[in-house]
């Protein structure tokens, strides 16, 4: 069986930045085992595969490790596939997906715009371990799918060395570490889901969905920009609107090739 693969770098506009994603285009669906081994020899953050939907796209998502009931950077790059080898002529595209609905993404001038649904975190009590697990205490912690640990400044978060057993063994597989940005940026972050076979995932379109609502509401502004603060760094021009986040980036292309299997 002879599968295509791309492979895109997400939330950046030049190679070896963002966050790289493979594309695999599928005429029809393959065994989820099939799928999950090609995801774990790929060992990127997330490998997308998608076929023809009507006249859109059904989309799943593979770690290394299991399935996502949601990703951002892969869909970015997935659109940007289809934009640019597929479906030039589009400007819009919708994907189904198995457990988070229909997503929807546009061209926005240089821009791709992730239509995705908002999840705004809750309180909840610190875990015991997380301040030893980050190697820092947060100043405040919240929870949706995913844990945010909120610290006061970007240097704080910058200068985090968690210890990533310690962080596999919480009960959320995604630990979003986050603060105030500057010059211009509105927050920073940076994501760790090493129970995901992800130690640092170097940007991460689905935190944005619980990250957006957060600093909407703590900064009384519904335009923000962020910056995923990896070695790798992404930038993301988001947009809260009630149920809804916009996220949108760039992308750059970096391998087309031939999976044998």
């Amino acid at each position: 069986m002879r599968i295509p693969i791309y492979q895109v770098d997400a939330f950046t506009d030049r190679v070896f930045g963002g966050n790289p994603a493979a594309i695999c285009p599928l005429e029809d669906w393959i065994p989820d085992a099939t799928m999950q081994a090609i995801a774990a020899e790929n060992n990127l953050s997330e490998t997308a595969f998608f076929v023809r939907d009507g006249g859109d796209y059904f989309i799943r998502w593979f770690t290394p490790v299991h399935e996502m009931d949601l990703a951002g950077h892969p869909t970015l790059a997935t659109a940007y596939t289809i934009f640019r080898f597929m479906e030039p002529g589009r400007d819009r595209i919708s994907f189904r997906t198995v457990k988070a609905g229909t997503l929807v993404v546009a061209r926005e001038g240089d821009l791709l715009s992730m239509d995705f649904p908002a999840r705004p975190p809750s309180a909840c009590a610190t875990p015991p371990t997380m301040a030893a697990a980050l190697g820092k205490a947060p100043v405040e912690v919240r929870a949706a799918r995913d844990y945010l640990a909120v610290f006061e400044r970007a240097s704080d978060v910058a200068a985090l060395a968690p210890d990533f057993g310690a962080l596999a063994k919480l009960d959320r597989v995604l630990t979003i570490a986050t603060a105030p940005g500057e010059h211009g940026i509105d927050f920073v972050s940076r994501c760790f889901a090493p129970a995901g076979g992800i130690d640092e995932d170097p940007v991460t379109g689905s935190a944005h969905c619980t990250l957006v609502p957060y600093w909407a509401g703590r900064l009384g502004k519904t335009t923000l920009r962020a910056r995923q603060i990896s070695k790798r760094v992404g930038d993301l021009y988001c947009e809260h609107r009630g149920e809804r986040v916009s996220i949108a980036g760039k992308a750059a292309f970096y391998m087309q090739g031939t999976i044998e299997v």
